[in-house]
């Protein structure tokens, strides 16, 4: 992933000289969602909208590993039958509780929106996440959402599609991270804005897939303890040096804000 101006012509060694246009970000921030913005899998906290806030056996035993995506279509489509509806979801989403200092990142973020670019790559759904950042104050944050479509039917069943189709073979069938972050990264590129640093924010499995593909460059914040984790460790005992990017671990978002405002002092 190419981060500088080499390579990519004169127009960039003139960047900002004589120009109107604002400064680009230097920084791209990725967040995940569930357990890393918010302290709990909304997949999971959805089913409080149901009756009896639990799910009949029958419908537990359809869950197959990698294909998460399809169970929940199956959950969502068992709780429109049972009348649950959009204000119920809406509901539930909002409450969702942040996780610990998230509310201190998103605040330092916004006092230094300018360097950073920030977007989000959620294995959960769009509604939801729209949901709870909009309810918490910080969807403004994000440039873009990268999340599994969703909505309501005609008859207000909630419903929900997979993000993309893909050849990884580590992620879920519906969604690679990595793919759409190396997309992004192009995209942008070719829009002539290209990052110093990538940060990577997450928890879970599918967000060490995107790890993977950092430069020595960026740094990984895994929360600790969580499989995203888990799985640098290993690799880092397997495979020493083949996770290039510096890895932050984290229990409180505090701990990722306060890494980057030592970063910006360095630069200052």
């Amino acid at each position: 992933m190419k981060r500088c101006c080499e390579g990519v012509g004169l127009p960039c060694l003139f960047k900002g000289v004589g120009m109107a246009s604002p400064r680009p970000p230097r920084y791209l921030l990725v967040f995940d969602f569930d357990e890393t913005i918010i302290n709990e899998n909304s997949d999971d906290s959805i089913v409080r909208a149901a009756p009896g806030q639990v799910l009949p056996e029958h419908i537990r035993q359809t869950f197959r590993d990698g294909f998460y995506n399809e169970y929940m279509q199956r959950v969502l489509a068992y709780m429109g039958d049972q009348g649950v509806k959009v204000g119920d979801f809406k509901t539930v989403y909002e409450n969702i509780p942040l996780s610990p200092g998230m509310p201190d990142l998103f605040q330092f973020l916004s006092k230094n929106h300018e360097l950073f670019e920030i977007i989000l790559i959620s294995d959960a759904n769009m509604f939801g996440i729209e949901c709870k950042l909009r309810a918490a104050g910080f969807h403004s944050l994000f440039r873009k959402i990268f999340s599994n479509p969703s909505g309501f039917d005609k008859r207000g069943y909630f419903t929900l599609g997979p993000y993309h189709s893909h050849k990884c073979l580590d992620c879920p069938a519906n969604m690679c991270k990595r793919k759409i972050l190396t997309e992004y990264l192009a995209e942008r590129a070719q829009e002539e804005v290209e990052f110093e640093r990538v940060f990577y924010v997450g928890d879970g499995a599918n967000d060490f897939c995107p790890s993977v593909s950092l430069t020595s460059a960026d740094v990984a914040f895994p929360r600790k303890g969580y499989p995203m984790h888990r799985m640098a460790q290993e690799m880092e005992k397997k495979q020493p040096g083949a996770l290039q990017a510096t890895v932050v671990p984290w229990e409180s978002a505090a701990e990722v804000a306060r890494y980057l405002q030592e970063l910006l002092k360095k630069k200052c």
